[in-house]
């Protein structure tokens, strides 16, 4: 179990005001190392996601209800921030200032403030005022583009890659490394974080690809993408699948003789295409002779770089992660049981624990205004007048 002393953001308190899923999982990310953070949502619709995706976004934080709209609530958020460390929100650009919680209004008493905004097309720009999904991210950075198996069957992934990777995982770069300046020089920082330069940074294989060539190959047509026949996926006879990459020549004879093809072993990374399409035939029919558990059995100790495709419930069942202490089972009050995936960062003298489920609405709206200065009769007459709940 963490504790103060050693969950290593332990101290550090955060204000979440987004909603859905990039800056939710962001603040999750934050709190999951041991920050206090704060789901401020407001008194009407709130954060609007499914109850299921509330759930795995937001534990390990309180939940508070704000009214942003009326100068109380606007107050109190004021309040909270003099002692907070970091602000997330994820409004269209010009939203936050209307409401008075913008880096402007609330670094003015706490110049420390670490304030981020995560957008789709940041702060700026010719697109900064345009909606948009994870989908239209991928699209505008030429990561769509390189998704399927060609030009003729593009693939939506259910890994929403734009939102975590371009949002959440960025904008926790961006806040880390603004903490550890603030910390040293006493000044926050404003952090703008757009969703789709996050996955733009990220392209770097099409990109080398770019670069080399003058062109992206199409879907399904690079390295990683489909054109060797030693890196992809092959179906076996029970309609299961083997993922094969086999880079490395060392991997990729291993492979050959375990299957007892050594002729295929000078195809490895042939850039003929017709010969790949080849090499790629014969694997499919030599995989596609045997179902999957015999092939795993096969090649179980064989350092060749080939993996059962497993079904996500699999995963969060094998022995693996397990021992990685990776899964936890978990029951909330109102969004029901289910299976919760801890931190992924392992460090000495922490130990990832769910110290909270994901907060209801609200849930701990009186205690987070005590602990900002709020006496009983003072919470009483906000939670009358429809100001806080």
């Amino acid at each position: 179990m963490d504790t103060p002393n050693t969950a290593p953001l332990a101290g550090i308190k955060v204000l979440d005001l987004s909603r859905l899923l990039p800056g939710p999982l962001g603040a999750q990310y934050l709190a999951d190392l041991g920050a206090d953070v704060i789901k401020i949502e407001d008194t009407q619709a709130g954060d609007y996601a499914p109850p299921a995706l509330r759930a795995v976004c937001n534990r390990n934080k309180r939940g508070l209800r704000l009214d942003l709209k009326h100068p109380e609530g606007q107050a109190a958020l004021a309040r909270l921030a003099r002692d907070a460390d970091v602000v997330v929100e994820s409004f269209r650009p010009g939203v936050t200032a209307r409401l008075k919680a913008d880096y402007a209004t609330l670094s003015r008493d706490n110049p420390r403030l670490v304030y981020c905004s995560i957008t789709g097309y940041g702060q700026d720009g010719p697109l900064c005022d345009d909606a948009g999904h994870d989908l239209n991210y991928a699209a505008f950075a030429g990561v769509a583009d390189q998704m399927g198996c060609g030009p003729d069957q593009p693939a939506l992934s259910n890994l929403p890659v734009a939102d975590i990777l371009g949002g959440s995982l960025t904008a926790v770069m961006g806040i880390l490394a603004a903490l550890v300046d603030a910390q040293r020089t006493g000044r926050g920082r404003y952090v703008d974080i757009a969703i789709a330069d996050g996955l733009l940074a990220a392209v770097v294989v099409p990109l080398a690809t770019l670069n080399a060539q003058g062109a992206t190959r199409p879907a399904g047509g690079d390295t990683l993408s489909g054109a060797l026949a030693c890196y992809g996926q092959y179906r076996t006879q029970d309609g299961r699948y083997l993922a094969v990459a086999a880079l490395e020549p060392k991997f990729w004879d291993t492979l050959c003789r375990r299957l007892e093809r050594p002729d295929l072993l000078a195809w490895h990374r042939d850039e003929d295409a017709r010969r790949q399409a080849w090499v790629r035939s014969e694997l499919q029919q030599r995989f596609g002779s045997q179902p999957l558990a015999h092939w795993l059995h096969l090649l179980d100790g064989a350092d060749c770089c080939v993996a059962p495709v497993l079904k996500l419930a699999e995963s969060l069942a094998h022995p693996h992660y397990a021992a990685r202490g990776m899964v936890h089972a978990a029951r909330h009050p109102e969004y029901g049981a289910g299976a919760q995936v801890a931190s992924p960062v392992k460090m000495s003298d922490f130990q990832f624990a769910i110290r909270r489920q994901a907060p209801l609405p609200g849930e701990h709206t009186h205690q987070i205004l005590r602990d900002a200065g709020y006496d009983d009769a003072a919470i009483a007459s906000l939670s009358t007048r429809g100001i806080a709940r």
